[in-house]
C-alpha cells in the first residue's frame, strides 16, 4: 500500500498541471452541488407519518371517538409498514397520527393510507369526510405573519377574509408551500336565527329548515334548445348571494296559496363562525395572522424567500392602512448557522497560518493549508447533493468538527518537507529539491493519510443509530465522514501538487529558529 501511495505522489508532483485542473473542475461542480444542498436550521426529527384529519361539527369528543377516531385508527393499523397509529379526539374533531417505519417514502406512505380510507368510508357517519393533512413534518412551520390595519377602518372580520380569500390563495400557490393556515379573527358566515316560537306555530323543525336551505343554494341544468340553428343550455340558477335571498327561500306554501318564506320563522344576518382561540399581536390587541408550512423535503430557505416575494407583490393590492407584519422568519437562524461555519472555517485559516508563519517562518508554505482546507469543505458538498443531506446545524457542525482535524495533518507535511531543506546547500539543484521534498513526502504521507481515514470511520457506530437519535446524529457523521475523506485525497494528491510551488526559498534551521531558542532557553 505505501508503495502504491509512492507512486501516486510521485505522479501527482510530475503532472502537477493536470492534477489542479482537475482540482480547479471538481471546485466548479462543488460549488454548484453547495447551492443545490437544501438549507435549513435545525434537523428533522419527526417520523415518517400522515395526519387524518375529520370534523364532525357539534359532536361530543365520546361520540367523535367511537363513531370517527376508533374506526379509522383501527383500519390504518393494518396498512403496511405503519409502526404505530395515534388517534385524539375532541369536540367536532378527530386527529388520527399514522406513524411509519425510518426509511419509508412520506409521499407513498400518504398513497397507502388513502387506500385504506377509500375502505372506511362506508363504515363512517353521512357527511363525515376524512382529509389528509399537509405533506410537510413537524418542522415545516417556516413563517409567520400578522395583517395589521393601521388606519382603524377596517374590523377583524374584513382582515380575516382578506387572509382567506387573497392573501391564502397566493401563498398556497407558491412552490414549496404545503399549507397556509389561518389564525385569529372572525369567519364571516350567513347565520339563520329561527323563532321556536313560530317553528312550534307551523309545525316545523330544524332539520326541514336545514334541508330547503341546502336545496335552495344549488343549481340545476336542464336540456338544451335549438333556437336559429344553435343550441342555448336550459339551466335553473339557484345559488344564493345575499341574505335577501336566503331570507326569500319559500319553507313551504300555507293552503291558501301564500308562501312561508325563511325571513318569516325568523332572522337572517351575516355574523362570526364560533372561535375556539384568539391570535394578539404585541400585546396591543388581536390581530389576523397566518402560519406558512412548507412541503416534505424542500429547500426551505428558497421557499422563505419566494413567500417574501410574493407578499411584497401582493402590498400593493392590500386595501389602504393594512400591511403585513413577519412575525415569524426562520430564514435569520439559517443564515446565522451557516455564517457559523464561515467563521469557523476563516478563523481555522488564519490561525493555521499564523502558526506556520510564526514557527516556520516562511509565509509560502502557509498557502498549503490555506488552500487545501477550504477545498476539502467544498468537496464534501458534492456526496452531501447526491444523498441529499440537507445543510443543517448538525452537518455544518461535522464540517466544522472535521476542519480541525485536517489541519494537523497539513503542519505534520509541511514541517516535514522543511525538515528536509533546512540542511540543503544554497545551490541546491531543482531536481535534488524535489527529491528531497518527495522522500520527505513518501515518509509521513502515508501515516497522515491512514490516520484521516481512521478519523474518518471512527463515526461508523454513529450510522448504526435509529429513531430520533439517527435522524440527528448521522448528519453530522456523514459531513464529518465526506471531509475526512476529501481531505485524505487531497493529502495524497492535491498536497504534492502544490508542494514544489509552494514550499521554496530560504528554509530556517530548527537551531536558528527564534523561538526554537526561546523556548530552548526557558526549558534550559
Amino acid at each position: 500500500m505505501q508503495r502504491l501511495l509512492g507512486s501516486i505522489l510521485e505522479a501527482c508532483a510530475r503532472h502537477r498541471g493536470v492534477v489542479l485542473l482537475v482540482y480547479a473542475m471538481l471546485a466548479l461542480l462543488a460549488v454548484r452541488s453547495a447551492r443545490q444542498v437544501p438549507l435549513d436550521a435545525i434537523p428533522d426529527l419527526s417520523d415518517p407519518q400522515v395526519i387524518v384529519f375529520t370534523e364532525w361539527r357539534g359532536r361530543s369528543p365520546t361520540l367523535v371517538e367511537d363513531q370517527v377516531t376508533y374506526p379509522i385508527s383501527s383500519a390504518l393499523l393494518a396498512a403496511p409498514q405503519v409502526q404505530a397509529v395515534r388517534g385524539y379526539s375532541m369536540f367536532g374533531m378527530s386527529f388520527v397520527y399514522v406513524l411509519f417505519a425510518e426509511d419509508v417514502d412520506v409521499y407513498w406512505a400518504r398513497s397507502r393510507v388513502q387506500e385504506y380510507m377509500s375502505g372506511i368510508q362506508s363504515r363512517l357517519p353521512e357527511a363525515v369526510t376524512p382529509t389528509l393533512g399537509p405533506d410537510a413534518t413537524g418542522i415545516g412551520w417556516i413563517y409567520e405573519y400578522a395583517l395589521v390595519d393601521r388606519s382603524g377602518k377596517h374590523d377583524l372580520a374584513e382582515l380575516r377574509s382578506i387572509q382567506d380569500f387573497s392573501l391564502r390563495y397566493a401563498l398556497e400557490s407558491v412552490p414549496g408551500v404545503a399549507q397556509v393556515a389561518s389564525v385569529g379573527g372572525f369567519e364571516k358566515q350567513y347565520q339563520v336565527q329561527l323563532d321556536p316560537d313560530r317553528l312550534r306555530a307551523y309545525g316545523l323543525t330544524v332539520a326541514e329548515i336545514g334541508d330547503v336551505i341546502r336545496r335552495g343554494n344549488a343549481e340545476v341544468g336542464g336540456r338544451v334548445l335549438e333556437l336559429g340553428g344553435r343550441e342555448a343550455f336550459i339551466r335553473g340558477r339557484g345559488y344564493l348571494r345575499g341574505e335577501a335571498d336566503l331570507g326569500d327561500l319559500v319553507v313551504r306554501t300555507n293552503p291558501d296559496g301564500t308562501p312561508l318564506r325563511i325571513a318569516d320563522i325568523g332572522t337572517v344576518r351575516l355574523g362570526p363562525e364560533i372561535r375556539r382561540g384568539l391570535a394578539e399581536l404585541d400585546g396591543q390587541g388581536e390581530a389576523v395572522g397566518a402560519i406558512v408550512i412548507a412541503r416534505y423535503d424542500t429547500d426551505v430557505l428558497d421557499v422563505i424567500d419566494r413567500v417574501k416575494a410574493r407578499l411584497e407583490a401582493l402590498d400593493a393590492g392590500l386595501p389602504e392602512g393594512v400591511e403585513v407584519v413577519p412575525t415569524y422568519d426562520r430564514s435569520a437562524l439559517i443564515h446565522r448557522s451557516v455564517a457559523t461555519l464561515q467563521h469557523a472555517l476563516i478563523e481555522e485559516g488564519i490561525v493555521v497560518a499564523l502558526v506556520i508563519i510564526l514557527f516556520l517562518l516562511h509565509l509560502r508554505s502557509a498557502l498549503l493549508p490555506i488552500l487545501s482546507l477550504p477545498l476539502a469543505v467544498l468537496l464534501a458538498f458534492i456526496p452531501m447533493a447526491w444523498f441529499g443531506i440537507p445543510a443543517t446545524i448538525m452537518s455544518l457542525g461535522g464540517i466544522a468538527i472535521a476542519v480541525g482535524a485536517t489541519v494537523d495533518a497539513e503542519i505534520v507535511m509541511i514541517e516535514a518537507c522543511h525538515k528536509a531543506l533546512e540542511s540543503a546547500p544554497a545551490n541546491l539543484s531543482s531536481k535534488e529539491r524535489r527529491r528531497r521534498l518527495g522522500a520527505a513526502a513518501r515518509e509521513v504521507t502515508p501515516a497522515i493519510f491512514f490516520s484521516l481515514l481512521i478519523i474518518a470511520v471512527a463515526f461508523i457506530p454513529v450510522f448504526g443509530l435509529e429513531g430520533q437519535a439517527g435522524r440527528l446524529f448521522k448528519p453530522l457523521a456523514y459531513t464529518k465522514t465526506f471531509v475526512m475523506l476529501s481531505a485524505a485525497l487531497l493529502s495524497v494528491t492535491f498536497a504534492p501538487a502544490l508542494r514544489d510551488l509552494l514550499i521554496r526559498g530560504k528554509i530556517r534551521s530548527e537551531v536558528d529558529h527564534p523561538i526554537s531558542r526561546l523556548i530552548r532557553a526557558v526549558y534550559e
